[in-house]
């Protein structure tokens, strides 16, 4: 599987994925623009020592991610989605799309992949959204546990 952050903004996030991905042999591919410089201290801190071990692609925007990984199976993750991440079934090939923090995936990409937008039910009526690299854990060992790699 893959890990792919869409116009992440917030450099801790970012890096406490880059170490999940680091920890799980998933690579991870971040579409521009980021909203940070990938150099960033907080970037680095929360991904500790463990930059070495991840397998980083970075991608000048989404049609460069498309040409350049020509993805068959894009599993998009939004709280504005009808059905739940564990409905899935989850393949080795599969790329696990995540928004930026403060505004989700473009409409316009969840209205073009309805049968492949996910959410991850949240019961609190007072919580707006989950934290970034939160969600990305909860999913990305969904699938793994499905693929029998956990």
């Amino acid at each position: 599987m893959h890990v792919v952050l869409f116009e992440p903004e917030i450099p801790p996030n970012t890096g406490s994925v880059a170490r999940l991905c680091a920890a799980t042999l998933t690579p991870l591919h971040l579409i521009e623009p980021l909203g940070f410089k990938i150099d960033d201290k907080h970037l680095k801190r929360a991904g500790l020592d463990y930059w070495e071990f991840v397998d980083l692609r970075v991608h000048k925007s989404w049609g460069e991610f498309l040409s350049a990984m020509r993805p068959m199976n894009l599993l998009f993750f939004s709280k504005r989605a009808a059905k739940s991440y564990t409905a899935a079934r989850y393949d080795d090939d599969a790329f696990l799309v995540f928004g930026p923090e403060t505004r989700g995936l473009p409409q316009e990409l969840l209205d073009a992949n309805p049968a492949h937008t996910l959410r991850i039910p949240m019961m609190g009526t007072g919580v707006r959204s989950l934290n970034l690299s939160n969600a990305v854990s909860i999913v990305l060992y969904e699938g793994l546990r499905q693929l029998g790699k956990t």
